[in-house]
């Protein structure tokens, strides 16, 4: 919907504004109607900043996501390419698997020279909210970091914004007296994004452009509805670092900038750590609801030990589990090749399933209405030995078939049990005969 500016100019209302007018979408009512919710507690939760709908306008065939604590709890999954791997076949592939496994969400996190071409491919295919980090794209434009300006980084998220990309991942809460207290850490930055805008600021003796020019981004978003994803570029990198100074002091500046968005009726989430030991999750949890006016709270993980190198989309797991269960919105896979190299297909589908358990068994465990419905029903199935109903139920059925018939194939199994236990000890059939 748009109407007429003072300036003679059509401007788009966004979610958040056409909300506040009392006005239910099409974007409201598709994402009630997913949900089982009413439209107008929808409409309440949107207006009142709670709940984003990521629905840039000049996104074709988009099916809208609603991310906030009053609907399920949704897994975003980081694509893309590398400065020294990019082949745009395999990220269509990735994409592909994300979307039949139910990721709900999708961030193109490509770097190297093919950014633009990539994006502009996977908005093509993809139905899905995607999101992006425009800072990657504007480095890619000069000869170093250091040559990046304000203007050059406003004109990436602008193009980016008219291309259709729904929500953006933006550095603006890192300032420049953060820096000296991450330097501190065991870590240090290990956000891209973050650790850029800190050698800028560095460099150049200057505060964050995009703090200093946030108005200029707000500008932007509001004339495309694009969901801003205030950029987590202090999150710690390691336990040791897990809740300290320099991710709290970010995490204050948020909350002003998340204010401030609400202001300028732009929908805003919030990122949110990284390595965090399993028993600071909660605290970070309502941190974020105290600090950042109840916005959506988006995590990466949280990944609770650091001994797991190959593993790390389990240790995620577990944190993104806890997260979710206190209040997290929407959870950042992780896949098994987090901090070792680009994740390949097979890593993409074992992070995709990991967060898609991690998020539903918080949203079994919160009580949510319906949630339990599909285990129920895979529990009967399994109890009555309807193993194609199994694998149209399960996450990823076509992992759980191969598993099976392999072990059929072996002479191991059968329709009536599995090579767990084999004909004589299956004791779901010894049971039913009891």
């Amino acid at each position: 919907m748009k109407q007429e500016s003072q300036s003679g100019h059509a401007r788009v209302l966004t979610q958040l504004a056409r909300a506040r007018k009392g006005e239910t979408t099409p974007q409201m009512g598709r994402v009630a109607k997913r949900e089982g919710l009413s439209p107008d507690l929808v409409r309440e939760e949107v207006a009142a900043g709670r709940l984003v709908i990521p629905a840039n306008v000049g996104h074709a065939e988009l099916d809208p996501q609603g991310i906030g604590d009053v609907v399920t709890c949704k897994i975003n999954a980081n694509i893309g390419g590398s400065s020294v791997r990019s082949e745009l076949e395999e990220e269509l592939r990735k994409l592909e698997l994300c979307l039949r496994l139910g990721s709900d969400a999708v961030m193109d996190l490509s770097v190297g020279p093919h950014i633009a071409e990539i994006r502009r491919t996977l908005l093509a295919h993809c139905p899905a909210p995607l999101g992006t980090v425009p800072i990657y794209e504007a480095i890619e434009r000069v000869e170093c970091l250091e040559d990046m300006t304000a203007d050059g980084l406003l004109s990436v998220i602008e193009g980016q914004a008219v291309q259709g990309v729904d929500f953006m991942t933006v550095h603006c809460g890192l300032l420049a007296e953060h820096v000296p207290m991450a330097l501190r850490r065991t870590c240090g930055i290990v956000s891209r994004g973050g650790s850029i805008m800190a050698r800028w600021m560095t460099r150049h003796g200057k505060q964050n452009p995009l703090y200093e020019h946030f108005d200029r981004v707000l500008d932007i978003c509001r004339r495309y509805d694009v969901t801003l994803s205030l950029g987590d570029g202090l999150r710690p990198g390691c336990l040791a670092d897990a809740t300290d100074d320099a991710q709290l002091a970010e995490l204050r500046t948020l909350g002003a900038l998340v204010a401030r968005c609400h202001e300028a009726d732009v929908q805003v989430m919030v990122e949110g750590p990284g390595h965090v030991p399993f028993n600071q999750i909660e605290k970070n949890m309502r941190l974020e609801r105290e600090w950042c006016h109840e916005a959506p709270f988006y995590v990466l993980g949280p990944i609770v030990t650091d001994i797991a190198p190959g593993y790390d989309h389990i240790t995620a797991a577990i944190g993104a589990t806890m997260a979710a269960f206190s209040g997290a919105s929407m959870l950042c896979y992780v896949t098994p090749r987090e901090h070792l190299g680009l994740p390949n297909v097979e890593d993409v589908r074992q992070g995709v399933v990991a967060f898609k358990i991690a998020a539903h068994a918080a949203d079994v465990a919160r009580g949510r209405p319906s949630a339990r419905d599909r285990d129920d029903e895979l529990s009967r199935a399994r109890a009555a030995f309807d193993w194609e109903k199994v694998f149209s139920l399960a996450l990823d059925g076509e992992r759980a078939r191969q598993m099976h018939e392999q072990c059929n194939e072996a002479g191991a199994g059968s329709k009536d049990y599995c090579s767990m236990c084999g004909p004589k000890h299956c004791a779901m059939k010894i049971s039913s005969s009891v």
